[in-house]
């Protein structure tokens, strides 16, 4: 079995932050890869006004990661019903990617609201998960269940809400995103194509 990293969000845009944990998140959990799981709609954001279109920020997911191999970007919840729930995603993956066995990735802030994901026991009973730390949230790793890992990273205090803003404000964002996509993201945010869907 392919031992696959899922890595899901809105990168609404990548950042250093994402990068960084994605690397601590592959070498930490024994990952031959890590999928960046480009999502059209968090279930608990639904009234967000400010998603990049879903093809613009695939894309520069894609040119951020393009230096690491074992980092690969996909559409594939982009492809599935809406509001995106990670049960529905991993039981579509499990019957087309057979070969790979999927580890989950979420913040702290999501493992204390994790009873209240659609599916939350299955998705325990049946895959490994990997808590990365966030400021306000603090997880005793002697509580966990012994397939839930807790991540000795340091807190990645950049926002992608943050570098939207700085956009706008016409200020700097070289040191927040990486150098491959710096221009790009500066020049389709500033642009704020919305996808219909969120507009």
């Amino acid at each position: 079995m392919i031992r696959t990293g899922f890595y899901g969000g809105s990168f609404n845009p990548i950042h250093n932050g994402h990068i960084a944990l994605a690397q601590q998140f592959l070498d930490d959990m024994n990952l031959d890869e890590v999928w960046f799981v480009v999502s059209p709609q968090n279930p608990f954001k639904r009234n967000a006004n400010d998603l990049m279109a879903d093809k613009e920020r695939l894309e520069i997911v894609r040119a951020a990661i393009a230096y690491e191999p074992r980092f690969y970007a996909t559409d594939y919840e982009l492809h599935l019903p809406t509001p995106s729930y990670t049960w529905r995603t991993l039981q579509s993956l499990a019957v087309d990617e057979p070969q790979r066995s999927f580890v989950l990735l979420i913040g702290a802030d999501n493992w204390v609201a994790f009873s209240k994901w659609d599916h939350h026991a299955d998705i325990l009973a049946n895959y490994d998960i990997a808590i990365f730390p966030r400021r306000g949230y603090d997880i005793d790793a002697s509580t966990l269940p012994p397939n839930v890992t807790l991540l000795n990273t340091p807190f990645y205090d950049i926002s992608s809400t943050d570098i939207r803003q700085r956009i706008a404000e016409g200020l700097p964002i070289d040191h927040l995103v990486s150098s491959a996509v710096t221009d790009m993201v500066i020049k389709t945010y500033a642009n704020g194509s919305m996808t219909q869907r969120e507009q």
